[in-house]
């Protein structure tokens, strides 16, 4: 399957596309990687070289694979951190050229915004264009908590506003939303969990939280990518969800006994193939 990835690239580290194309790859997707940054490493460390590219640098690249006729192969668009609001229409304007071409390609809109811990990091016109163009477009999303919060104006804590949270977001288009990191007021400590709805059912998976000296970055790129993936192949979000959460387990114990900072995506890449855990996913609520 070929997959349209437009996101953040670093030269150092494992964010954005960096985080997203190698495990597509292994995975067994085609990726046309489109960049909407070029950094010499992730903004998490405080300093950091490169800038934010051109939307119409967007725009050109999609032009040229119109031009190759390729674009009816496309089976996914994934796209992450955007960089400025220009690159926001861009992206909205190849979802609407990819599914003229393809009605059945997929859209996943990772709205990369923040988190817990570490606040908004993006420009302030930037939650405006997820909540008001790119979500309306998507079929799939894959906010985290701070994101989920942030684009329903909810604090998510308890089981009610979390349910009119979902159902908020639901009624905007996505059919699919993965909520990558939930913490849920009174739940059980030492856990991280992960929800899954389709507007039917939901389904959550629980698994151990693993403490780092350190933030580690580019887990929700590369949880949207595998998710991605897993959906592609199974069309089921339970099965999806499973794998997802045992692939994400398992690098990030890879890198955590590596006492590394950056993922340890290549290192540990049997687990997007062959994951070393299980996890089972329950129903929600």
């Amino acid at each position: 399957m070929s997959i349209l990835s437009i996101q953040s690239h670093v030269v150092f580290g494992s964010v954005g596309n960096s985080a997203a194309v190698f495990p597509l790859q292994r995975m067994g997707h085609d990726v046309w990687p489109i960049n909407t940054v070029e950094f010499s490493n992730h903004t998490g460390y405080g300093a950091w070289r490169g800038k934010t590219l051109e939307a119409d640098l967007v725009y050109s690249l999609v032009h040229g694979l119109e031009e190759r006729n390729v674009l009816p192969r496309c089976r996914a668009v994934l796209s992450g951190y955007l960089g400025n609001a220009q690159i926001g229409n861009a992206v909205s304007n190849t979802v609407d050229i990819v599914k003229t071409v393809n009605p059945s390609a997929l859209y996943c809109c990772d709205p990369v915004m923040g988190d817990i811990g570490r606040g908004l990091y993006v420009n302030s016109d930037i939650p405006g264009i997820f909540s008001d163009n790119l979500i309306k477009r998507a079929d799939i999303i894959t906010p985290n908590h701070f994101e989920l919060d942030l684009l329903t104006g909810l604090d998510t804590k308890n089981i009610k506003n979390f349910q009119e949270a979902i159902a908020m977001l639901h009624n905007k288009g996505p059919r699919v939303i993965l909520v990558t990191s939930y913490h849920e007021k009174n739940a059980k400590p030492k856990t991280l969990d992960m929800i899954v709805s389709d507007g039917n059912e939901q389904w959550r998976v629980s698994t151990p939280e693993i403490h780092f000296k350190s933030i580690i970055s580019g887990t929700g790129d590369l949880c949207s990518a595998v998710f991605l993936s897993r959906y592609l192949e199974k069309r089921d979000i339970k099965q999806a969800l499973e794998m997802t959460a045992a692939s994400m387990y398992g690098v990030l114990e890879a890198t955590h006994k590596a006492g590394e900072r950056e993922l340890r995506i290549v290192a540990a890449q049997n687990e997007f193939i062959n994951p070393a855990n299980t996890f089972i996913a329950s129903k929600y609520p």
